[in-house]
This record gives structure tokens, C-alpha cells and sequence, in this order.
């Protein structure tokens, strides 16, 4: 396994994941769906690559253009990956918590930072993103994070 590649599994060990790494960074998001889908935000780290997994995975299109997987045994949130045509095609977004190999990866992103709650907050001199700068940077072809708004469904 390179230094690029990682390979985990959640939290009751029936899924096996292997991606490779797009950039050696995490990236958090805010949004609302996230916030649901993990009760915090989304610490994830990213690949353009195909996800590889074993097990029981089971996934949920969160929206016309995404979808969300997790363990169907234990309910480990696995990744959020654009589904639809375009751009963004293949790109995932794969919870760091699944990986050893990620504890000293530096926090690179925060998207959605107008929803992120009051209680807690990130430090450290990284890219903040609110909602609508990360709809812009995604029409642009960048790829930080989930999109959609927070009531919409992502």
C-alpha cells in the first residue's frame, strides 16, 4: 500500500474500504445533510479515483446528482460520491475516520461554514467556504465538498 492509498473499514469491521487519495488533506463540511447524515460535520478525505469496498454497503441518492453509503450492519457513514455526468463524476469523499493513516493528515477545507453550529470551531489558517463561494467553486470545475443547500436535499 502506497502512502497514497489508504485502506480501512467501520466501526463492526464488515466493510472493507481502499481509495486512493486525491490530496494527502481532510476537508469538513457543514451542511445540513452532513450534519444529519454524521451529527457533526463530514471529515472526509477525497479521491477522483473509484472507491473500492467490501461488505455490506448500502447506498442512499441523497440527490440527483450524489449519493451517500454506510454500513448496513453497523451504520458507519462510508463516503458521499457524485454520481451524475459531468465534471464531478467519480469524485468521492470518504469519511477519514474509516482510516489509521489519517491522524496526521492536516485539516485543508471547511465548506458550508455559515451552517456549521456555534459550539465548536476549527483551527488553524485553511480555506473557509460558505454555500454559496462553494456553489461557485463547483460551477467552476473545483471540487471541495458536498453540494446543494441546506434545506435541499445533496
Amino acid at each position: 500500500m502506497s502512502d497514497t492509498t489508504l485502506k480501512g473499514h467501520c466501526l463492526c469491521g464488515a466493510v472493507t474500504v481502499e481509495i486512493d487519495l486525491a490530496h494527502r488533506v481532510l476537508g469538513a463540511c457543514h451542511c445540513g445533510m452532513c450534519r444529519k447524515w454524521t451529527s457533526g460535520p463530514l471529515m472526509a478525505v477525497h479521491t477522483t479515483q473509484p472507491i473500492r469496498a467490501e461488505g455490506p454497503v448500502k447506498t442512499y441518492a441523497s440527490s440527483q446528482w450524489a449519493e451517500r453509503a454506510f454500513c448496513s450492519e453497523c451504520g458507519s457513514s462510508l463516503w458521499y460520491a457524485f454520481t451524475a455526468e459531468g465534471a464531478h463524476k467519480g469524485h468521492g469523499f470518504v469519511s477519514a475516520g474509516l482510516f489509521e493513516g489519517t491522524l496526521d493528515l492536516p485539516l485543508n477545507s471547511e465548506v458550508y461554514i455559515e451552517s456549521k453550529p456555534a459550539g465548536y470551531a476549527f483551527a488553524g489558517d485553511h480555506v473557509r467556504l460558505t454555500e454559496a463561494q462553494m456553489m461557485a467553486s463547483a460551477a467552476d470545475g473545483m471540487s471541495m465538498g458536498s453540494t446543494g443547500s441546506e434545506g435541499e436535499q445533496q
